[in-house]
């Protein structure tokens, strides 16, 4: 299945790139109703503009997620690497919405990339997981598998690398609950200038269905256990 998805993600972010599109992220999901968005609703009369998802309030040492990882500049994988596990990794205790772990990875970010993101302003709810989160206080952790070997992938310039990410979540509720998190997989594009650190200039996304075995959260966990504490 992730050689499918692969194929299909290396063709839209060729034609991304022709075609000058930005970044296309999670955050621009379904509101949960079971579908896209429809391109004709917007013509309607009926047509009412989603509100705007409020910011969530800064990290704190009270989120359980981890501190950002430190990226090594001149490794593309490395960059991409870091920039998956902060995007991906949400503390609904915290973050309004999932625009909130994204300006979590400006600094992996090209300029550019920083700016539409920090303009960004993401409408209408966050998704049907995402409350599922919210109502345990959940934060996420992934598992990140990177697609090696790929031929269909582009070869690494001095100034120009892609990598494909399998992102595999799990959330996990104050409360004990145990449930599936974020789960993915994303063709990363990466840039720099000659002898520049490595940055992430576009992402193209295809979210990977979970089989309802697996969508079913676990039971909660024996209360003894203690969740990691996020180091500052």
């Amino acid at each position: 299945m992730r050689k499918g998805i692969a194929t299909v993600l290396v063709t839209a972010v060729g034609a991304a790139v022709l075609a000058g599109c930005g970044l296309k992220d999670l955050r621009e999901e379904s509101d949960g109703a079971g579908g896209g968005t429809d391109p004709g609703s917007a013509a309607s009369d009926t047509f009412t503009p989603k509100a705007p998802v409020p910011r969530g309030k800064p990290l704190d040492g009270g989120s359980r997620l981890p501190a950002a990882p430190k990226a090594d500049d001149g490794d593309p994988t490395s960059v991409a690497r870091a920039w998956a596990t902060v995007a991906y990794g949400y503390d609904t205790a915290y973050d309004q919405g999932r625009q909130d772990a994204v300006l979590r990875t400006l600094p992996f970010l090209t300029t550019a990339r920083a700016s539409a993101e920090r303009e960004h302003v993401s409408a209408g709810g966050s998704g049907g997981d995402w409350n599922v989160w919210a109502g345990h206080r959940a934060w996420t952790t992934v598992r990140l598998t990177f697609e090696d070997g790929d031929d269909d992938l582009p070869p690494d310039t001095p100034v120009l690398a892609y990598r494909e990410i399998f992102v595999e979540g799990t959330a996990h509720g104050r409360d004990g609950w145990t449930g599936p998190g974020p789960r993915l997989m994303a063709s990363v594009k990466l840039t720099r200038t000659v002898g520049g650190p490595w940055r992430v200039a576009d992402v193209r996304v295809v979210e990977e269905a979970l089989p309802p075995a697996a969508a079913r959260p676990s039971a909660p966990a024996s209360p003894s256990v203690t969740p990691p504490v996020r180091k500052n």
